[in-house]
């Protein structure tokens, strides 16, 4: 087999853009839905008071997440293959992204089969207006998309790289963990104020709202990865070390 062919490292490559470019897609898709936490863990919705006499509560986009499995991918390939790979990865899941939206936005301008309507008209529901509202996002949702993702990956390849330049190979959960808080706040912020605020209709403390609820939920999720990332590490020196023998 020509895959045969590749060195482990290779593979490994290939393996990691794969998880990469799947979740990165993934996220972008179902990022239109904001998802209550409070009410998806049973809960009433919070409703905290804020100084500027609006409510908060814990909504976040569905997009966020996966999101955590991305960064954390890009972590490890920047610690194997350094900040050129990840400038490969990210540049070409970004073409990736916008081929995907391009593909499905023409998809919803199809013309729908007759008995398509039919069978799935039930109470007046039409599913070809639901199908293109849920899939057809807007160019704000894409270019806030493809803006945030790119500059965030670019400035945690950055972060991470510094981190490890005066640490060496010790402390991975500083230069993972450092690099992530950082660009993912950068990441939270834009994405939500170019797709809802600046080409939709969301208000300052909507856009403020989901996107710090984003960044938390990410923060948490980084904490916890920690040791998942060390066990990444320790499985992929073995597999390295296991072709070098």
């Amino acid at each position: 087999m020509i895959f045969n062919q590749f060195s482990r490292k290779q593979k490994l490559f290939i393996f990691l853009f794969g998880i990469f470019l799947t979740n990165a897609i993934i996220a972008e898709i179902i990022g239109v839905k904001i998802v209550s936490i409070e009410k998806s863990l049973g809960f009433s919705p919070l409703g905290l008071l804020t100084p500027w006499g609006e409510t908060w509560d814990f909504n976040q986009t569905a997009g966020a997440l996966n999101w955590p499995i991305v960064f954390i991918t890009s972590d490890i390939i920047n610690d194997y293959f350094g900040k050129k790979g990840v400038r490969f990865i990210s540049y070409t899941t970004a073409l990736f992204i916008a081929y995907s939206f391009l593909i499905i936005y023409w998809a919803t301008l199809l013309v729908p089969a007759d008995f398509w309507l039919q069978v799935n008209n039930s109470n007046g529901f039409d599913i070809n207006l639901s199908f293109a509202r849920i899939f057809r996002q807007g160019l704000g949702i894409i270019t806030g998309s493809l803006t945030a993702f790119l500059v965030s990956q670019m400035l945690d390849a950055v972060i991470f790289e510094k981190i490890k330049s005066r640490t060496g190979q010790k402390h991975i959960w500083l230069r993972a963990t450092g690099s992530t808080l950082i660009s993912q706040l950068i990441d939270s912020i834009v994405v939500i104020g170019i797709a809802f605020y600046f080409f939709g209709n969301w208000s300052l403390s909507q856009w403020m709202n989901v996107s710090f609820n984003n960044y938390l939920y990410k923060f948490i999720i980084a904490i916890l990865f920690t040791p998942v990332l060390y066990l990444a590490h320790y499985l992929i020196e073995l597999y390295l070390k296991s072709e070098k023998d």
